[in-house]
């Protein structure tokens, strides 16, 4: 029949199917189906007898006869299910059988994915975006997939040519926690050449970064800080390694941002880092450059993704163009910066 697979392949995936498989991929160039099973890995060789992508699509329907009653092949709701957290484990089972690769990103994406699933989902789509997805996960992080997909997402972020997909693998991998000293070094210094790196580091480890060399404190601030005054406690965390190393990645981030996503995020890390610097009343008569620099720290805490959006919802543009937009906006707040830094 004109709509039916091969004798061949039919039996074959017939009989396989039978078995106990736990995930399915399909090599289009190859026309070859590979199948992870309770033994290992098995495939078979695919005879088309028609063009190749109605033969895949044949392929397809009978995987999706066997693992859900959906003869169509992959169910396109069931990507917005999954995508809500309503997918049970047996469904998310399920769908590695599809030979879907839209299937494959939604399981990676639910909220009730598991280790075990983690490793399925993997060796059926081992790529960038689906790393990213499923390190988001608790139980994946904890688990036996957690350091692989963090290697993984290291080893191939030099190969990222979208400056925003590699800003979202560093935020993935800072986040799980699999950076260990060494490594956490390495692409440290290696976001000195891409800023846009920096953002994970400046989101989720603000006050663990590599130090950069501090600015010396004055005696009355360090006394009032170990007295437990807020004031004297930021300027202490300001002045430290870590503030100096957070102030100056911030700035190089703002001098070159590579889209709206990194911008939005930078000014929403500064606004939450100087957060409540507007709460806090100055003390005593302190030196002119410390109020300055008090101020500095108030006009950076009220910072937030708002304040670029009225200009970036106008433009489309990226890179070097897009920053001659913000010029307005960066202008002040990188002055704050350097106040900060003690190089006004």
């Amino acid at each position: 029949m004109a709509n039916e697979l091969s004798p061949e392949d039919d039996l074959r995936l017939n009989v396989l199917l039978a078995g106990e498989v736990h995930a399915v991929r399909i090599d289009e160039g190859a026309m070859t189906l590979h199948a992870l099973t309770a033994q290992g890995e098995a495939k078979v060789v695919l005879h088309r007898n028609c063009r190749t992508d109605l033969y895949v699509q044949r392929v397809r329907e009978l995987l999706g006869g066997h693992a859900m009653g959906s003869p169509g092949g992959y169910p396109v709701h069931l990507m917005r299910w999954t995508s809500m957290g309503q997918s049970s484990a047996k469904n998310l089972q399920a769908m590695l059988l599809l030979g879907e690769p839209e299937a494959v990103k939604s399981v990676a994406q639910a909220p009730t994915l598991s280790d075990e699933l983690a490793r399925r989902a993997w060796w059926a789509l081992p790529t960038m975006d689906v790393a990213r997805y499923m390190l988001s996960h608790a139980l994946v992080r904890t688990g036996s997939m957690g350091q692989v997909l963090a290697d993984f997402l290291i080893e191939h972020l030099p190969f990222d040519e979208d400056p925003i997909q590699a800003m979202n693998s560093v935020r993935a991998v800072v986040g799980a926690g699999f950076l260990d000293p060494a490594k956490g070094a390495q692409l440290w210094a290696k976001a000195k050449h891409r800023p846009h790196y920096f953002l994970g580091f400046l989101e989720l480890r603000p006050d663990d970064l590599p130090a950069e060399t501090e600015r010396p404190i004055p005696q009355p601030l360090a006394q009032s800080a170990a007295a437990g005054d807020p004031w004297g406690q930021r300027f202490v965390r300001c002045y430290g390694g870590s503030g100096q190393s957070f102030l100056r990645a911030s700035a190089l981030v703002l001098e070159k941002p590579p889209a709206a996503e990194a911008v939005y995020l930078m000014l929403d890390i500064l606004g939450r880092y100087f957060c409540g610097a507007d709460a806090l009343v100055i003390q005593g008569d302190w030196p002119e450059n410390l109020q300055l620099e008090a101020l500095a720290m108030v006009a950076l805490g009220r910072l937030s993704h708002a304040d670029a959006a009225p200009i970036l919802n106008k433009t489309t543009a990226v890179g070097p163009l897009m920053r001659r937009h913000l010029e307005p906006l960066f202008k002040p707040v990188l002055a704050h910066i350097q106040l900060l830094r003690g190089q006004s």
